[in-house]
């Protein structure tokens, strides 16, 4: 059965050994990780992805379509002009894309060779720092620097950006000078340092990041957990204080709730994780009412969302203040900062009443109930950028937007002086 795993077969037998042996000895445990990644990250499946004004989809044969924002070269095609419908990334030809990242003026994709193809700002850190982005680069490149660690996933949070290799390893490039993560690098470094600390012989199947901190979803013989490191302002470490972590560390609130993490988001702020029988969770920064608990405070520690005892979530997604619950039914609930309309709760005869209210708790997302697919994925605007857009991928391929649209990050035509869409609006892409 781990044969069949696309990322599995192609290692040679002494990879193999090594991996069983880091997922604690056994074939079954091999497995368990295996089909662990699959499911939190949508592997060798379609998917889309809302960055910070641009936006990448990923159709299920591993073809790259982009449009938005371009100013940095961040949608791949060689120029710099903005796209304001799914254009395929022509370079790419001939080669299998499995999963994308999205952050500030830059694209990740990874191939399913696990190679990794980077464009937009010359740099793994973000904007924030100033000095760097004065190169771009307007097509994909292979990250010769990663050349030798097979890659299965990339997260581009402030200030660095981060990559999980086919053994669970992860490493991270541009965290900074001042020891964050267990080792001293530059802004502009553009070497992986290997995460030291507990995850080092710890397997983990995804990797989440948000504003200077990173969420690791490990899997262990004795069930997953989830570990944190960096910035803990907000309590968004989720470790009972709001000090910062040089290492990774485990959440231990999850044990203490008897639930078992299958899903981690990590938003700017705030976080979130999905356990096996479907609970959800949140923690960190509470403004706007982004963690559904019906108020605006802060919580340092995991905390079941009480209002969605009545749904099993599958998939959870965060942005800036904002989150997204899917449940098993494809029903889709969201709360948090209404700005931009990326909630999708418009309401009233024209679809424009309270369509930037905050919300505090879940709400079901009526306006995706009336496209009458079931909804698998959200993704939404993850970063420090009021601007969000908000994509609905369905189990057959379909793709719906709303949100912000100013710099055409929807994919669709807006009429007159309109910068934002509120209800869901069907993205000519079929990405089945």
């Amino acid at each position: 059965m781990c044969e069949k795993r696309a990322i599995f077969k192609h290692m040679t037998m002494e990879e193999k050994e090594y991996l069983k042996e880091r997922c604690g000895g056994s074939w079954k445990l091999v497995l368990r990780y295996l089909l662990a990644g699959e499911a939190c990250c949508r592997r060798e499946n379609s998917q889309a992805i809302a960055g910070p004004g641009h936006s990448i989809a990923v159709t299920s044969s591993g073809a790259v379509y982009s449009f938005g924002s371009n100013s940095s070269g961040q949608l791949g095609h060689g120029t710099l002009e903005e796209e304001w419908r799914p254009r395929l990334i022509r370079s790419l030809q001939g080669i299998r894309i499995i999963q994308a990242a999205a952050g500030a003026g830059r694209t990740m994709l990874i191939s399913d060779a696990g190679q990794v193809y980077a464009f937009g700002k010359d740099s793994f850190g973000e904007a924030e720092y100033g000095i760097q982005g004065s190169k771009v680069v307007t097509t994909p490149q292979m990250v010769e620097s990663l050349k030798g660690i097979y890659v299965v996933q990339a997260a581009i949070g402030n200030f660095f950006t981060a990559v999980l290799s086919r053994e669970g390893r992860v490493y991270t490039f541009s965290w900074g000078n001042e020891t964050k993560l267990g080792h001293q690098t530059e802004p502009n470094d553009r070497e992986p340092h290997l995460l030291l600390g507990p995850l080092e012989n710890i397997p983990v199947v995804q990797i989440a990041a948000g504003y200077c901190y990173l969420l690791a979803l490990a899997c262990q013989p004795s069930g997953m957990s989830v570990y944190s490191v960096g910035c803990g302002l907000g309590g968004k470490l989720g470790h009972g204080t709001r000090t910062d972590e040089r290492y990774p560390r485990l959440i231990e609130q999850f044990q203490t709730l008897n639930l078992q993490p299958m899903v981690v988001a990590a938003g700017a702020w705030h976080a979130a994780v999905v356990g096996r029988d479907g609970r959800v969770c949140t923690w960190g920064w509470g403004r706007y009412g982004c963690l559904g608990h019906g108020n605006e405070e802060c919580e340092s520690v995991p905390k079941v969302v009480d209002a969605l005892s009545n749904v099993k979530a599958v998939h959870v997604a965060t942005g800036d203040y904002t989150t997204f619950v899917v449940a098993d039914t494809g029903d889709v609930y969201s709360f948090g900062c209404g700005e931009s309309s990326s909630l999708g709760h418009s309401t009233g005869v024209d679809g424009q009443a309270n369509r930037h209210i905050n919300v505090l708790s879940p709400e079901l997302v009526t306006s995706l109930k009336k496209i009458n697919e079931k909804v698998v994925q959200i993704s939404l605007t993850n970063s420090i950028y009021w601007n969000a857009h908000t994509f609905a991928l369905t189990d057959s391929g379909k793709l719906y937007a709303f949100g912000a649209a100013d710099k055409g990050q929807l994919g669709i035509e807006l009429v007159g002086q309109e910068n934002e869409r509120g209800t869901p609006e069907h993205v000519d892409i079929d990405l089945s």
